[in-house]
């Protein structure tokens, strides 16, 4: 896949060489940036203006449960210490993404299923483990099922959920914690989140999907959205420049609610301008979800 537009400057002109004819940066190819838009959802992946390579994925499906239209997202980031990371996060959502879609078919409980998909994923990634220097193939999860009444989350490591509220009053909060070395010290009321971040090793994970996982069960929790909003779902590449629910929603809202995909790419063009240091992947879920339209997607995981 090639770009035909810059995804920092937003200018047109790409050069036969791969580079903005604007701001002179080389534009992402291949899976180094990719947008999904199902209707009801989206998401964008980018490398990010200092890796070689986007170690990123994510994974995006709609369906009809019993209760209406649900849709299901799963954003992995390969720890990039580990071998064949940018192979791990891609084979994790597309194994997370099968099963959560079948749970959901079939009318299972959302959170066994949810379960069901880390250890999936958990399968998928020992299948690529092979010997070698280094640590087996890994990568961070956060998965989200979005029915009409709730939203099931589950995740290891540091990718993250958000809850965007629309309304005056509506609020937003971070919804999963992580699990990192700063993760753990924040929880303990060791230090405050911003001085854990500053710390060295902050962002070292200390859970995470893969054949040498600490072994320890994913964390699954439920929200209730008490009215409309915006489900995020994101790496620490957009994070890292504005950890706030209520910063992220100030960048989202109210875009994200009629066009997710338009707002998704919006938050990776703040990461990439803000520094762009990492990896960046960004899923929006409009609540309540609907329904898709004709012509859109659905069913099939689409994954990047």
């Amino acid at each position: 896949m090639t770009a035909t537009e810059c995804a920092v400057c937003h200018a047109g002109r790409i050069t036969a060489e791969g580079y903005c004819g604007s701001c002179g940066r080389k534009v992402p190819s291949g899976r180094d940036h990719l947008e999904l838009d199902l209707g009801a959802l989206a998401g964008v992946t980018d490398k990010g203006l200092r890796h070689a390579r986007n170690e990123d994925a994510l994974a995006l499906a709609t369906a009809e449960s019993a209760g209406g239209p649900a849709v299901l997202a799963v954003v992995c980031d390969g720890v990039s210490s580990s071998r064949r990371p940018d192979e791990a996060s891609l084979a994790a959502v597309q194994a997370a993404a099968r099963a959560l879609l079948a749970g959901v078919r079939a009318g299972e409980d959302l959170a066994e299923t949810s379960q069901a998909a880390v250890a999936a994923a958990q399968r998928a990634l020992a299948d690529l483990d092979e010997p070698g220097p280094g640590d087996a193939p890994s990568a961070t999860f956060v998965s989200a099922v979005m029915t009409t009444e709730e939203v099931t989350l589950c995740w290891l490591g540091d990718s993250r959920a958000y809850w965007l509220g629309s309304g005056t009053g509506a609020g937003a909060k971070r919804l999963t914690h992580d699990d990192s070395l700063a993760g753990e010290m924040v929880a303990a009321g060791l230090v405050s989140e911003a001085a854990a971040m500053a710390l060295p090793g902050a962002h070292v994970v200390t859970g995470w999907v893969g054949a040498d996982s600490p072994g320890g069960p994913p964390h699954v929790a439920t929200f209730t959205p008490p009215g409309p909003g915006v489900l995020l779902l994101c790496s620490d590449g957009l994070w890292n420049y504005q950890p706030e629910a209520a910063g992220l929603a100030g960048l989202a809202l109210p875009g994200a609610l009629t066009d997710p995909l338009g707002a998704a790419a919006a938050l990776v063009t703040f990461a990439l301008e803000a520094g762009g240091a990492d990896n960046v992947t960004v899923v929006l879920a409009p609540f309540p979800p609907r329904a898709p339209k004709s012509g859109e997607k659905s069913a099939s995981p689409a994954t990047t």
